[in-house]
């Protein structure tokens, strides 16, 4: 007779991979057109001028300049209000000669 239970398989030891969201430029920082700005999934952050959504939710910059974010209230459609943050390129400005 076995003194010892039998070993059983576990439930756990899984794990998925990371998908790399969140913000990757900050406020202040300066970006080239075209660079990622946040990668989200849903409308965490919401695009504000200079920037454009790709199909993943996804914000990239339209022009070079400065990030800034900003906070808004917005009704939504079932008529609740809710504070949302916007992201925005303030444009490089060119130094003249």
């Amino acid at each position: 007779m076995a003194h010892k239970k039998a070993g059983g398989s576990t439930e756990n030891g899984r794990d998925s991979v990371a998908k790399r969201r969140g913000v990757k430029r900050f406020g202040g920082q300066v970006v080239q057109a075209g660079e990622v700005l946040i990668r989200q999934k849903g409308y965490w952050y919401r695009p504000g001028a200079n920037t454009h959504v790709g199909k993943d939710w996804t914000i990239h910059a339209d022009t070079a300049g400065v990030v800034r974010f900003s906070q808004k209230r917005m009704t939504k459609f079932d008529g609740r209000r809710e504070r949302c943050t916007f992201v925005h390129i303030e444009p490089a400005v060119p130094v003249s000669q």
